[in-house]
């Protein structure tokens, strides 16, 4: 995986790396909060050697040197936390001293620093004074010979002691910068985790791969659908009713020297919008002037006759069993050229039904009557009912809905299709997220257009030799409006 695609995982789980941005600054915030504050006091030393010429000022150097590093140790010593104590009424033992005070050296100087830190600023300041004073004269004890004479070295304070003004701690600028960066860096990894064990389809690329076949469309998600399902009325004007429409061209241009016209449109799960794209692709092309049939072979869980407002109480079903004639069943919808042939009743034996000789002596029949012919069929990995109608037509569409189905559940679909030698005509990714810069230029240009003048029906000529990509095969409209009767 490179770059780009870390970033497009993590803007797409954008919402993951916020929460955990937020969680994080909220608990250094709430550390920061519940902190005690604490106090610095400090106090430098100043170690010489008062007997030391300019001769030996090399190796009175050196052993001062080594002197500051042995009274670094003497200043957190049992013996000067003791004296400290004894000499102070700070309410603290000689271990609470110790944990206090911290000292540090200039690497090639002489020079030694004591810090003490605590909770209470004036306690901090009073230990740092009794520590100096104290400090001073275990050293000049120490170092005083036997014969009372005085050693070779002597201590001055040349800095403090001073407290300062502000707590060294907590610092809520740092604590926040840190929870900031600590967020930002969790969130983006647990982006990028999420993003590679989600085995659900998210973009076209993916489809693509998974099915091996061409992607002729993404149909964005339209909120209206769910009570408009059709691209008729106000949703004709839509993003969603233009994205049909271009699925229309790229379908007639799959293949210009094979044109597939009689075409199966099924998906690999249930509620991925098949029946819906079914209904939608006949409008299209009804519209565009072809003699479209759309057939309802889900004979299972049949939906056409309710999108579309027909009879579908007769239908496919009772002509496959030759209880009726095709052309008593088929009904005219609106005033585009659209014949619809319902499910009809439900068969026990839907499978049996759709890959028996009657249903291929349909097609057959109903190929010769229309222009295209639109099946809607059942879904490929809940029954064989797909399979089973998709090996007849001349080729299958298979839709599926973004962010629903997993990579494998659309790879198994294709290659139940494949392996039957089903020609998969392409993919289509349906309810896809469309990005409000896309919205916002479709939307703007259709409000341009929207006002223009309209050219009357009776003078539009249609040229099926145009962005259709196929010439209807003949006129054909006695064998409609024969199926229609």
């Amino acid at each position: 995986m490179d770059i780009r695609t870390y970033l497009r995982l993590i803007r797409r789980h954008w919402w993951i790396v916020l929460v955990t941005l937020m969680v994080a600054v909220g608990s250094a915030a709430l550390v920061t909060v519940r902190t005690v504050p604490r106090y610095v006091a400090s106090v430098t030393f100043f170690v010489t050697a008062p007997g030391q010429g300019v001769s030996n000022a090399y190796q009175g150097e050196l052993f001062l040197q080594q002197r500051v590093k042995s009274y670094a140790d003497l200043l957190r010593s049992d013996r000067l936390a003791q004296a400290v104590v004894a000499d102070s009424s700070l309410g603290l033992t000689a271990d609470d001293v110790q944990r206090r005070v911290a000292t540090s050296t200039e690497t090639g100087t002489v020079l030694l620093r004591a810090t003490v830190t605590d909770t209470d600023q004036t306690r901090a300041m009073k230990l740092t004074e009794a520590l100096s004073a104290r400090f001073v004269e275990l050293v000049q004890k120490i170092e005083t010979t036997s014969d009372g004479k005085p050693g070779p070295t002597r201590i001055e304070v040349v800095g403090g002691p001073r407290v300062s003004s502000s707590p060294v701690s907590p610092t809520p600028n740092r604590n926040l910068g840190i929870g900031a960066l600590i967020g930002l860096l969790l969130g983006a990894a647990l982006a990028v985790l999420r993003g590679m064990v989600d085995v659900r389809l998210r973009d076209a690329a993916g489809l693509q791969r998974a099915t091996g076949s061409p992607l002729l469309g993404e149909v964005p998600y339209d909120a209206g659908a769910k009570t408009a399902p059709l691209i008729v009325g106000e949703a004709a004007t839509s993003a969603r009713a233009e994205a049909v429409r271009k699925l229309r061209t790229n379908l007639r241009f799959v293949d210009v020297h094979e044109p597939a016209r009689v075409i199966a449109v099924t998906s690999a799960l249930q509620g991925e919008g098949k029946t819906t794209m079914s209904c939608n692709l006949a409008i299209a092309l009804a519209e565009a002037g072809w003699r479209v049939l759309l057939v309802d072979a889900d004979l299972r869980r049949s939906k056409v006759a309710d999108y579309l407002g027909v009879n579908g109480a007769v239908g496919l079903t009772d002509v496959l069993v030759g209880d009726v004639q095709v052309g008593d069943v088929v009904q005219r919808w609106g005033d585009k050229s659209l014949l619809v042939l319902p499910s009809g009743s439900a068969p026990p034996n839907p499978s049996e039904l759709l890959g028996s000789k009657a249903m291929a002596d349909l097609l057959l029949a109903l190929r010769e009557s229309a222009d295209i012919v639109v099946i809607d069929t059942a879904p490929l990995l809940a029954v064989t009912d797909g399979v089973v109608v998709a090996v007849q037509a001349d080729g299958a569409l298979l839709v599926t809905q973004q962010g629903r189905t997993s990579r494998a559940q659309v790879a198994e679909a294709a290659r139940s299709l494949h392996s039957v030698s089903v020609r998969l005509l392409g993919c289509v990714l349906n309810m896809t997220k469309v990005a409000k810069a896309d919205a916002y230029q479709y939307e703007a240009y259709r409000i341009a257009t929207a006002g223009r003048r309209s050219v009357p029906a009776d003078r539009v000529t249609t040229d099926h030799r145009g962005d259709q990509g196929l010439q209807p095969v003949g006129d054909r409209t006695q064998e409609l409006t024969r199926l229609s009767r």
